[in-house]
């Protein structure tokens, strides 16, 4: 930017004596104030929830390699490090435009060093660590002796006002990072606390649900042990039909387990890339097919292109569980329906039957592992399907989002919940 001509009324003697001491002290008393509110108050976006690198999903064996998460990792920080470059550019070159423009409107320069302070003091806020908000502070320093204290376009370091305002940002830079720093880590240990939180209710939901199926397959084997010879050809192969069906339904439920909570070094890693809607619909379709043959799933989808960033496996998952457990549980249904509306910068999705609906009083404890439908089944469908939702309201929760149920007026239930819709900075 081209510097504009200043009237050189001011004297070296009113620059030296301006009011900058009494009024940044001021400002700084502020700043502190803002910077305490945070820190007991505010909240900041962990790290976790940036997008990672785009189209990894197309390698789906490098999802669960070390080496491919410690690569989106580092992809991440330096996405994040162009990001703090850019920011604290556009707030310095912000703040030095702000000054030239009130220089020349009102040839006064005592807001000069407050704003370069409340630019200093922004850095400081939105970047991570102390470089940003310390190489912000000294940069400022030498943009007021060069361009905004007489001399001008000179340097001058021996101006009381150089020295002090050195000492004031530098003070607000690390003040600041400092206690953003301190948030940032208390941000973390509370999302790692609550994805622990999460891991330990998963297990504790899963301790009765395995004994059923286990119970069920020991008692059938044992039988056939024993009673081999007496049992008819019908028994001993409807006995081994529900071993078969036990043992499938204990796979599907570790397959579950193994997708949500993907453990890695104690860890739960949710990467979030762009997704495009029909591609997840079919895939989810297309398994769901092969699994069902004979189930009719009726979709409706926008017919525009929409782009949502997930892990297009576990929401994948989310989605087969919801039919499957319509297909196992919802007596009486003539008609399943998968369907996905746009609401804002939400995207909803919603699996609906007209089955049999939930009990009431079973709502609000379904999606918490320990629902059951019937205590004795008579029909040899499952009669547990808490852990299949408890594990799909894990997933869509570390997605950012909440998974509801409810019944249908006209019968039937429905399972509902949004994901943001595509955006550069979407992200877990």
């Amino acid at each position: 930017m081209p510097h504009t001509n200043r009237p050189y009324k001011s004297s070296y003697r009113y620059h030296r004596y301006c009011r900058f001491p009494q009024t940044s002290s001021s400002f700084l008393l502020c700043t502190y104030i803002i910077a305490f509110l945070r820190c007991r108050f505010g909240k900041e976006t962990s790290a976790a929830q940036y997008p990672s690198v785009r189209n990894l999903e197309a390698f789906p064996l490098m999802r669960y390699n070390k080496a491919a998460i410690n690569f989106r990792r580092s992809m991440m920080k330096n996405r994040q490090r162009q990001k703090d470059i850019l920011f604290s550019i556009l707030i310095f070159g912000s703040a030095f435009a702000v000054n030239l423009l009130i220089q020349k409107l009102f040839t006064t320069q005592t807001l000069v060093p407050m704003i370069f302070v409340f630019g200093v003091f922004l850095i400081s806020l939105k970047t991570h660590g102390y470089c940003y908000g310390i190489t912000s502070a000294i940069v400022s320093v030498f943009a007021v002796n060069f361009a905004f204290t007489y001399p001008y376009y000179a340097f001058d370091f021996f101006v009381e006002e150089s020295i002090l305002s050195a000492v004031i940002m530098l003070i607000v830079a690390v003040s600041t990072s400092t206690l953003n720093i301190r948030i940032r880590n208390q941000e973390k240990l509370r999302s790692e606390n609550e994805k622990e939180r999460m891991r330990g209710n998963l297990l504790r939901a899963i301790s009765h649900d395995l004994r059923t199926p286990l119970t069920s397959i020991y008692g059938s084997s044992s039988t056939l042990i024993s009673k081999y010879d007496a049992l008819s050809k019908e028994q001993q192969l409807k006995l081994l039909g529900e071993i078969q069906e036990d043992s499938e339904w204990l796979i599907r439920m570790v397959e579950n387990l193994l997708s949500v909570t993907r453990i890695d070094g104690a860890k739960v890693e949710v990467v979030k890339t762009p997704t495009v809607l029909d591609e997840l619909i079919d895939s989810v379709l297309m398994k769901f097919s092969k699994k069902h043959p004979n189930q009719k799933v009726i979709t409706q989808i926008p017919d525009e292109f929409v782009d949502i960033p997930m892990d297009s496996l576990l929401i994948e998952q989310v989605l087969l569980n919801l039919l499957e457990n319509a297909v196992f549980h919802a007596k009486g249904m003539t008609e399943l329906t998968l369907s996905v509306s746009l609401v804002g910068d939400k995207a909803v999705f919603e699996v609906a039957d007209n089955g049999c609906g939930i009990p009431e009083d079973a709502l609000l404890k379904i999606f918490a592992g320990s629902y059951e439908k019937s205590a004795a089944p008579v029909d040899g469908t499952r009669s547990n399907m808490g852990i299949g939702l408890s594990v799909c309201a894990a997933i869509v929760k570390a997605h950012g989002s909440d998974m509801t149920a409810e019944n249908r007026s006209g019968g039937g239930a429905v399972f509902r919940f949004a994901l943001e819709r595509g955006g550069e900075d979407d992200g877990q």
